[in-house]
């Protein structure tokens, strides 16, 4: 299952410097899917008979909601990873193991990174809010739009600015680990292995049940639930670990750029190229000074490599993404309408577009590509510039802020017209 991937980061200090937590993801999907960067404002929900309609099914709101900023596959109603206004990050992996996956539409993981997001202000309060659906509902249903069948169980790193939680999951039972120093990731697979936090009340009973512990040896989460040697996993080959072994490789001086520098790795795997790729990134500063905002850099198209990443920071009156946000297709929604899928829209907005024309240049024009990578990693430069200066001087200009990552977008989009049309 080694291509149907995702590589999710956390260092945290003595790992970074200026007492700042930082977050990364790659989220790799199928190669034609468009990943939008999308801003839900906060919100009061006064009809709470109303039920809330997630990518398959109907589920309870909530009195109240967090503003979020999330980067999504534009068909579905969840996301791959994004924040909330509190400073909550969350990415999730597919993962398989022992314990089948459920064909039926329940919640998909990415419907769960929403939901802990919009209802928690804290890591561990995500983590709670995610482990009770999925005992009230369930996981499960296609996780991918067209004809391709991709279904699996979810693993999560959930961050806030004091602490990091992974969360692993097999079914409706689970396992999570607190992180709180140093440097940890999470791949296609169990990572939990004998230092478990908090658990399913089931999960060790089930596990004798099916004879996959035997209820002597130390209970080790990754061992039982999947076909993992847990004793060999740190050095075999694979995404899980090299991840691990490039932030070992800078513990102690990890930045947001050394993050992205990760991200944008190619020989390690975790960029990913193929039939899957990595479709968008993203990486966040969660400073633990409560004084000093979080700043949220997504991407919003393929290849880190060869995108931008642009920052995104919450404060009131946020205007809206537009030039991420993927048309909508009410009528003829291709998850709404069963059978699923039948209908696949174009789903590009304006910043995948002008992205992937660009790209052919790239691919084809040598002189070309160099000027305009250039372009964009001077603007890239420039905004860790600012972002650095708001951090250090602790002010934020707030009607700038409302544009940032519009702004930012729109300066994206012009490189690549510029070399379009040129």
């Amino acid at each position: 299952m080694e291509p149907c991937s995702c590589d999710t980061f956390v260092a945290l200090p003595p790992a970074t410097v200026d007492n700042r937590i930082i977050f990364g993801k790659n989220s790799d999907r199928p190669c034609d899917e468009v990943q939008e960067i999308v801003f839900f404002p906060a919100a009061v929900h006064d009809n709470l008979k109303e039920l809330l309609k997630c990518t398959y099914i109907e589920i309870d709101q909530v009195p109240e909601t967090y503003a979020v900023v999330l980067s999504r596959p534009a068909w579905l109603w969840g996301a791959e990873m994004g924040a909330n206004e509190h400073g909550v990050c969350i990415g999730n992996e597919a993962i398989w193991g022992r314990e089948e996956v459920c064909d039926e539409e329940a919640l998909l993981g990415m419907d769960l990174v929403r939901l802990g997001l919009e209802r928690a202000d804290t890591a561990e309060k995500a983590l709670n809010v995610i482990v009770d659906l999925l005992e009230k509902y369930g996981q499960g249903g296609n996780c991918a739009e067209g004809r391709m069948v991709f279904s699996y169980h979810n693993s999560f790193l959930i961050a806030d600015r004091n602490e990091a939680w992974i969360l692993e999951t097999a079914g409706k039972y689970w396992a999570a680990e607190k992180v709180q120093e140093g440097v940890r990731n999470i791949s296609n697979q169990l990572s939990i292995t004998t230092k478990i936090d908090q658990e399913h009340p089931d999960v060790r009973n089930y596990a004798k049940q099916k004879g996959w512990w035997d209820g002597k040896k130390e209970f080790d989460f990754a061992a039982a639930y999947s076909y993992l040697d847990t004793a060999k996993m740190m050095i075999s080959p694979g995404r899980y670990c090299e991840g691990y072994k490039l932030l070992n490789k800078h513990k102690g001086n990890i930045t947001f750029k050394t993050m992205m520098e990760i991200l944008r790795d190619k020989p390690s795997g975790i960029n990913m190229e193929g039939e899957f790729l990595t479709t968008a990134s993203m990486v966040s500063i969660l400073p633990q000074d409560s004084n000093l905002p979080c700043i949220h850099f997504f991407t919003g198209t393929p290849d880190p490599e060869r995108s931008v990443f642009k920052p995104f920071i919450f404060v009131p009156n946020i205007s809206q993404l537009l030039d991420t946000s993927s048309p909508t297709f009410e009528l003829e929604d291709s998850v709404k309408k069963k059978p699923h899928f039948n209908v696949k829209p174009d789903r590009r907005h304006p910043l995948y577009q002008k992205h992937q024309q660009a790209l052919k240049i790239l691919n084809n024009k040598e002189e070309k590509a160099k000027a305009m990578l250039d372009n964009m990693r001077k603007l890239e430069k420039e905004l860790f510039k600012e972002m650095e200066s708001v951090l250090q001087n602790k002010h934020l200009d707030v009607d700038k802020i409302v544009n940032l990552f519009p702004q930012c977008t729109k300066d994206e989009i012009r490189i690549y017209k510029s070399n379009i049309s040129s």
